[in-house]
């Protein structure tokens, strides 16, 4: 097979899909048909636009069709005839399909097939878990307006990421916060094509406490603006699932455009250039690091996602915080299980299932 770079999802396609032959003809029968020219004449400032995307889409079904080639030669035994080409569009494929990036709408997502046709199954859990995720927002900052991803944790309680956290806040002798100037709220809305503003925003008005040794930070938020209480807790998994390698889960975040630690090419095909919005990010655990204190998972993740819930597909409970990820490795989070006891929770009143 031949060496391209190295692809951001550590899995190979035999490892993401159950039949290769089954996705080849999938993908197969989604590829964009070209329509017959329309009588209809475009204005001339519109046809080098349209000109472009037509050309964009029959390059992106090159790309999957050479893939889907690839997944056909790969499930009959032959990968050492696989070319550069099919080996792209496998990992093209591999990350539309095996570990899309779902966008919200409406707190929901559309209709699923092939191998994530599961989540239709679980619509009414998944809706729940969606609702309840917010992006963290800031006022005062020099340069961002938002900086990641929180969920409740508690009655009036979030969590999120250190890093995130300290983008607004700081430490003195009574403990953490603000930073001059600065203030935080959580928004659950911000989805795809909904006007900006619409939807509940809770003011961030303590920082609890930031953990000492882990990524990650406790805030306390209140009502929104109309009167209406902060969202329900999640369920956090006060166990480890069965097996912790393999263990179908989803991610709910806000993926923001990051070029400096991720192929910008493969973002494209992932993301669709459409960023800073709430999406669905299935995918699996892939193992358990040595000391216990980070969970690897291979949802496709950005930026954005600081602070994302973990989500075992199988319960909906919070299985971990996502705190960061290496392309081409994996993505970590901290596997909140082990952390039943953990003095900075208890105060804060958080509790286990």
């Amino acid at each position: 097979m031949g060496s391209r770079t190295r692809p951001p999802v550590a899995m190979g396609p035999e490892q993401v899909f159950t039949d290769l032959r089954e996705v080849a003809q999938r993908v197969r029968d989604g590829l964009w048909r070209e329509e017959p020219e329309s009588s209809v004449e475009l204005p001339a400032d519109e046809l080098p636009a349209e000109r472009v995307s037509q050309l964009a889409r029959q390059e992106r079904d090159r790309v999957l069709s050479a893939g889907a080639d690839g997944l056909e030669k790969l499930a009959e035994g032959r990968a050492d005839e696989i070319s550069d080409d099919e080996s792209f569009g496998m990992e093209a494929i591999v990350l539309l399909e095996g570990r899309p990036a779902i966008l919200v709408q409406n707190q929901d997502f559309p209709p699923q097939d092939g191998d994530w046709a599961v989540l239709n199954g679980h619509r009414a859990a998944i809706r729940e878990s969606i609702a309840r995720v917010g992006r963290v927002e800031v006022s005062g900052h020099p340069s961002l307006d938002w900086l990641g991803t929180a969920f409740p944790v508690a009655a009036g309680v979030v969590m999120t990421n250190r890093h995130v956290a300290v983008e607004f806040s700081r430490e003195t002798d009574a403990g953490w916060t603000f930073k001059k100037g600065m203030g935080a709220g959580i928004s659950t809305a911000e989805a795809y094509a909904a006007p900006p503003g619409i939807g509940p925003v809770y003011a961030v008005t303590e920082v609890i406490g930031i953990h000492e040794e882990l990524d990650m930070a406790l805030l306390r938020i209140s009502p929104d603006g109309d009167g209406a209480g902060p969202p329900d807790p999640l369920a956090l998994a006060g166990d480890a699932p069965a097996e912790v390698r393999g263990h179908p889960v989803y991610c709910v975040g806000y993926p923001a455009y990051d070029g400096r630690r991720n192929e910008p090419v493969a973002m494209g095909r992932i993301f669709m250039d459409v960023y800073n919005v709430k999406r669905l990010q299935p995918g699996t655990t892939t193992e358990l690091l040595p000391g216990g204190s980070v969970m690897m998972h291979d949802c496709s993740t950005l930026g954005g996602n600081s602070g994302s819930p973990v989500f075992g597909l199988s319960d909906h409970r919070v299985l971990g915080l996502h705190f960061g990820g290496r392309y081409g490795l994996g993505n970590y989070a901290v596997p909140l299980w082990r952390l039943t006891d953990d003095p900075l929770l208890r105060r804060a009143g958080v509790e286990f299932v």
